[in-house]
């Protein structure tokens, strides 16, 4: 991977952002031969065994791991912190639980828990092996341009490096800048409720098993972690989170003890905390001419099922083969046609996710009896083998 030098370049893509899904985009399209560049304000700090475990972490299911071994990033994860889950449990009164679990379906996991940073520094480790991939960080964009004689969309950064390109790629998140400045209008809400991420460890010896109860007040989950050691994520009203927010970690140790179900093991300790507002964001429409977006630029979902960045690596994967698939294209593989199939790939799967999420989510936020009992004899019945069971199992996996 090449290092930035200050001068003018004509790229076939520029992908803005680096982290997971932009590195995952950046590495694709190189493998394609494709000249790339990356553009990034931080690189991911080095690995160390020692580091206390990062609060951002995700639920990468099995597809997901696939895609990383194709664009050979998941080896360099095996020599850092990660952790299987074999099993999804979800309940809201005792009696009526589902469970999933890798063995019904003769696979050895569902998928792994593993650091945001972890990941993106495992791709970066890889986009390093790859000479046609220049990085240029720690700089930002300054000022963007269309040159529509040329057909390509100049870049200015803050470094006063200029970059040309056939392809921009937004991959800058939820608050994309190549969004906002290719006037993509989004929509979406905020659900006026919060999420507290809190790293606590723990007596009992590494968990497999992945697990949320819900509650009219928002759902309490658990995500493994490596060692003895777990991550809870407590929903609520964000008031409600504002005020747990302020505590120090024996008070807010009390408060878990209180809300979270008996499932959880009291012999713990409050590590490391953190909080987010949940929001619902879609773009509506996912290209432009010589630029297209991806991951949160595009979508940002209720983290209910853990499906966020397994979502965007699917619009990486359909990305790439999509224009693999038109490089011999005689107009070329960057222009509004072949973009379109990469919406069209992706839009309405987004589109159903999120709002799946939002009707289980809403389904479960109130506590009318009718609708309790109804619910609950409903994850009661997806608790029995059979074919049905087998295809959420499937997807859950990402397949």
């Amino acid at each position: 991977m090449e290092q930035t030098s200050t001068e003018s370049n004509l790229y076939d893509a520029v992908v803005v952002g680096g982290g997971m899904v932009g590195a995952a985009t950046a590495i694709g399209l190189g493998q394609l031969g494709l000249k790339v560049a990356i553009v990034e304000a931080f690189a991911p700090k080095a690995y160390d065994s020692e580091q206390p475990l990062d609060l951002r972490v995700s639920a990468i299911s099995a597809a997901s791991e696939a895609l990383l071994e194709r664009l050979g990033a998941l080896s360099g994860l095996d020599s850092m912190r990660k952790v299987a889950y074999k099993g999804l449990e979800t309940w809201e009164l005792d009696g009526c639980i589902t469970r999933f679990h890798s063995d019904q379906i003769g696979s050895p996991h569902l998928g792994h828990i593993i650091e945001n940073r972890l990941i993106q520094l495992a791709l970066w480790q890889r986009m390093e092996q790859l000479d046609n991939i220049t990085l240029h960080c720690p700089t930002q964009i300054a000022m963007l341009s269309r040159t529509p004689a040329q057909d390509l969309i100049a870049l200015k950064l803050d470094n006063g490096d200029s970059l040309t390109t056939r392809l921009l790629i937004g991959a800058d998140g939820a608050n994309s800048m190549v969004r906002q400045w290719a006037n993509i209008g989004i929509t979406g809400w905020d659900y006026g409720q919060s999420a507290m991420l809190i790293n606590i460890e723990t007596a009992a010896k590494q968990q497999d098993v992945t697990w949320q109860q819900f509650t009219p007040s928002g759902p309490r989950s658990l995500l493994p972690l490596p060692g003895n050691n777990a991550s809870l994520v407590w929903y609520d009203d964000a008031n409600k989170i504002a005020q747990l927010s302020q505590l120090n970690n024996l008070a807010l140790k009390a408060q878990i003890v209180q809300y979270f179900p008996a499932r959880l093991d009291r012999d713990f300790n409050v590590v490391n905390k953190a909080s987010f507002k949940l929001t619902r964001r879609h773009a509506q429409v996912y290209y432009r001419d010589n630029l297209v977006i991806l991951g949160d630029a595009a979508h940002t979902i209720n983290p209910l099922a853990g499906q966020g960045v397994n979502l965007g690596f699917k619009d990486v994967d359909a990305l790439i083969n999509t224009i693999a698939s038109h490089l011999e294209d005689e107009k070329g593989w960057w222009h509004s046609k072949v973009l379109e199939k990469y919406q069209q790939c992706r839009y309405r799967d987004n589109l159903l996710m999120m709002s799946t999420m939002d009707l289980f989510y809403a389904s479960f936020s109130n506590d009318i009896l009718p609708l309790k009992l109804l619910r609950n004899g409903a994850l009661k019945l997806a608790n029995i083998d059979g074919p049905i069971k087998k295809q959420v199992l499937k997807y859950a996996m990402g397949f």
